[in-house]
């Protein structure tokens, strides 16, 4: 597998400190849910700094879309998220991955937990759940700051009404005016609540922050689920 040369073909704000690029890259044979590709940039010293984004995109699309959030320290993301513009070209090399995937042929009920922009990779897993027709149930539940942090709000109603998805929001610092659902971070006794009625051929999947995959992966195999059936992504500063 070699690096490519994607054009940025489309950019969508999704909050203030994030965006989803869509590219389009060369050859493109589709990937499965859950995968990744690494974005590189090369400076004009020739210094070069590369980092994975999850794709958003459902598994089928021609166009790569990836979520990036900004961090003010990175080398990568801060160009991302405030310099790329359509028609600008960016260096490319994916899918990668091969065990935090969903693939159409699964027939086993779909859990998926994520926090802030860990749920990129879920969202790519609902839309390949909604275009290859699979009927496995689906729940997901989702940690965010604030409403305004939300990814995909525009459309993310959308998708799981045509996945009849059960989505669980959790706000952890600000809810809108009128919420009667949970506020605050989510904890072991949340997690184990949320799940307790999953059957226990249930596929997991984890997307996040260090700290919160592993609160959510412990708590679950602290109630009995099988590690095994449990797939986890994280993710750091970029």
């Amino acid at each position: 597998m070699n690096w490519a040369v994607a054009d940025v073909v489309g950019i969508r704000e999704e909050t203030p400190t994030a965006r989803t690029l869509m590219l389009r890259v060369p050859d493109w044979k589709g990937a499965l849910a859950g995968q990744h590709i690494d974005i590189r940039l090369t400076a004009p010293d020739g210094y070069q700094a590369a980092r994975s984004y999850s794709l958003s995109s459902a598994a089928g699309d021609p166009v790569v879309a990836v979520s990036v959030e900004l961090m003010p320290d990175g080398e990568v993301s801060p160009y991302l998220v405030r310099g790329v513009s359509v028609g600008d070209q960016l260096e490319v090399i994916g899918p990668l991955g091969g065990w935090f995937v969903w693939r159409p042929e699964q027939t086993e009920p779909i859990r998926m937990i994520g926090g802030g922009s860990g749920v990129a990779p879920l969202v790519s897993i609902l839309r390949t759940h909604i275009a290859s027709g699979n009927t496995a149930s689906v729940k997901l539940l989702y940690s965010v700051r604030s409403p305004e942090f939300v990814y995909f709000r525009d459309e993310l109603a959308e998708l799981t009404d045509a996945a009849r998805a059960e989505v669980t929001l959790q706000y952890t610092r600000h809810a809108p005016q009128g919420w009667t659902g949970a506020l605050g971070r989510i904890d072991a006794a949340r997690i184990t609540a949320w799940a307790a009625d999953d059957a226990s051929d249930t596929s997991t999947y984890i997307c996040g922050p260090t700290r919160f995959v592993e609160l959510a992966s412990d708590a679950l195999v602290a109630t009995g689920v099988d590690p095994m059936t449990i797939r986890t992504e994280r993710f750091g500063g970029a």
